[in-house]
């Protein structure tokens, strides 16, 4: 069993460190933080009212970035540090249709799911154990996503002296292919953007 306690007292200790900020969620800076925002989004359909689940969500940037894009939605924020949903409830209190739970599953279905870097810091988890996790996790935002799901990883095409013994880094080939032959037909490998990480778009019917 994957030790997520762990892994939540790690992301705790960077928000005590650095804030409601890009490096307090672990990233290197705003603008990587906001490209990946930006990936995670191209989920979405046109539709002008859905639902969405964030695992993952830190302190809230894709409920910020969704509304700056003028995108609001009936929310979900769930993150496995309380101090992250702390943090994220005290940031968004009186924000209408915009909820935080600490854990690692949503408790509702919902239009969209996605789940921005929760798959990178593994520590002492061994890659294979990880790997069955992230696997677990994909099933469970299938089955709560009625129109699509989006997800990134660390790639294992990173240059090797990048690289660091307590981060995974996932084959985009085989995440691909496990979902397009599990979950859905139209499925999306976005492995262009400019860094160490791909993303996958999974769309379904309504």
């Amino acid at each position: 069993m994957t030790d997520l306690a762990e892994v939540g007292r790690y992301y705790s200790e960077k928000l005590g460190a650095h804030g409601a900020s890009a490096l307090g969620v672990d990233w290197n800076s705003a603008e990587s933080h906001r490209l990946r925002l930006e990936q995670m989004v191209r989920v979405l359909g046109p539709e002008p009212e859905f639902s969405l689940n964030d695992l993952g969500c830190g302190y809230g940037a894709l409920y910020d970035h969704l509304r700056s894009l003028g995108r609001p939605c009936d929310y979900l924020g769930v993150d496995i540090s309380a101090a992250m949903i702390e943090k994220a409830a005290a940031l968004h209190r009186g924000q209408a249709l915009c909820r935080f739970l600490t854990g690692d599953r949503a408790d509702r279905a919902a239009d969209y799911s996605v789940a921005c870097g929760i798959f990178s810091v593994r520590l002492s988890a061994g890659d294979a154990a990880w790997r069955q996790h992230i696997l677990r996790t994909l099933e469970a935002m299938d089955a709560g996503s009625r129109r699509g799901f989006a997800f990134n990883c660390l790639t294992k095409y990173s240059d090797a002296g990048r690289m660091r013994d307590y981060l995974h880094y996932a084959d985009p080939g085989e995440l691909f292919d496990y979902c397009k032959t599990r979950f859905s037909r139209d499925v999306a490998l976005l492995h262009d953007y400019g860094l160490y990480e791909f993303t996958i778009i999974v769309r379904k019917g309504a």
